[in-house]
């Protein structure tokens, strides 16, 4: 009975294990997430932007130094004792002028941020002699300013924005620096009674020939040195002093020389008018025969012929023109026929330029037989 219940133990155990074995796998179902409802995206603010760096927030700090041995010296300046009468105030990053201490002969202030000049700072400073302006962000000088200084002698105030030149110049000025300004208009009368003044510099401004009248550097009586280099001249400007010296008219548009142009001029010297548009319609024959000129410059121009010139011009620049000839016979101040043994009496040519025109070696015969002191030819 007990082998028979046993037995019947082991094949129901036997059953269950096959069905276990035979019993398919039932694939599951994927699980699905609950749907859920997004929710509209919204733009985040914009952040304005920061507005560009306006003046004086693009400045750099005012660089102060230490305490000087004379009390009377702005912080932002030195005051040395080896120069008591110099005040230097360069480099300094200073936006308004300090109060000038009346010993200061000599003042420094090129490098700045100095927008404009005003008349307080010169109360006490009646014997300044120098100022160096230089290099600011100046657009108005103040008539006034000169009145506190009438013993100036040299104006510096190169590469600035002055739009004109400042009025009320003091009669003692001898040097007056306004190049790389934006200067389009002389105010009438700004050069009365100035006639120590010897050096007049406004290269690089907007200059034109209606601001060149006869009258506007008549009371230039001792002016020796004139640029008017890069402005927009189409014409030689009128009303030259004849006291001149050194003439600089380059990078205009000058294309007509009236052939009397330099009579009357006893000094001149040095005559630069390059990069113009000069052709040998526009320069008369016999217009660069100075006795006085020693140094003339028409580099890159029109010209297709060598102009005439006096035995006297030791340096001539010709190149970068349409030159395509040399005739040493024509251009020889001297006849070649004459006695050439004095070699005082040969012209006094030691350098010409002639390269950038259409021209090629060898120099003609000519031209060497005629100016024996040349030293030096580029072709």
């Amino acid at each position: 009975m007990k082998v028979g219940a046993g037995l019947f133990s082991v094949l129901a155990l036997f059953l269950l294990v096959g069905a276990v074995f035979t019993q398919r796998t039932r694939p599951r179902k994927p699980t699905r997430r609950p749907t859920t409802t997004r929710r509209p995206s919204v733009p985040e603010p914009a952040v304005p932007a920061e507005p560009e760096p306006k003046e004086p927030t693009d400045i750099p700090p005012l660089i102060v130094g230490p305490p000087s041995v004379y009390p009377d010296c702005p912080r932002e300046c030195t005051c040395s004792p080896t120069y008591p009468n110099a005040l230097n105030c360069e480099n300094r990053n200073i936006r308004v002028i300090p109060l000038i201490p009346s010993r200061t002969h000599y003042l420094y202030l090129q490098n700045n941020y100095i927008s404009e000049v005003t008349a307080e700072p010169f109360h006490n400073a009646t014997e300044v002699r120098w100022i160096n302006l230089a290099n600011n962000r100046i657009h108005r000088i103040d008539k006034q300013v000169f009145e506190k200084i009438p013993a100036l002698l040299y104006l510096y105030a190169q590469r600035n924005q002055l739009k004109e030149v400042p009025s009320g110049l003091p009669a003692s000025l001898e040097q007056l620096r306004l190049s790389r300004n934006r200067i389009s208009k002389i105010p009438t009368g700004a050069f009365n009674k100035m006639g120590n003044l010897t050096l007049l510099d406004l290269y690089h401004n907007q200059l034109s020939d209606s601001d060149f009248g006869q009258s506007i550097l008549k009371g230039l009586v001792s002016l020796m040195q004139l640029n008017l280099a890069h402005n927009v001249l189409k014409k030689m400007p009128d009303g030259i002093p004849p006291s001149l010296i050194q003439l600089f008219l380059d990078r205009n548009r000058i294309d007509d020389i009236p052939k009397d142009y330099f009579d009357g001029f006893s000094h001149l010297a040095f005559v630069r008018l390059n990069y113009n548009q000069l052709s040998d319609k526009g320069v008369p024959k016999a217009v660069f025969n100075i006795s006085t000129l020693l140094d003339l410059q028409l580099a890159h121009n029109q010209l297709s012929s060598v102009p005439l010139f006096n035995g006297h011009l030791e340096h001539l620049h010709l190149n970068h023109n349409s030159i395509e000839s040399i005739n040493g016979t024509l251009i020889c101040p001297y006849s070649l026929q004459a006695d050439m043994s004095d070699h005082s009496q040969l012209p006094r040519l030691r350098y010409l330029r002639l390269d950038g025109n259409h021209l090629s070696p060898p120099i003609p015969l000519d031209v060497i037989m005629c100016f024996r002191h040349l030293h030096s030819i580029v072709i």
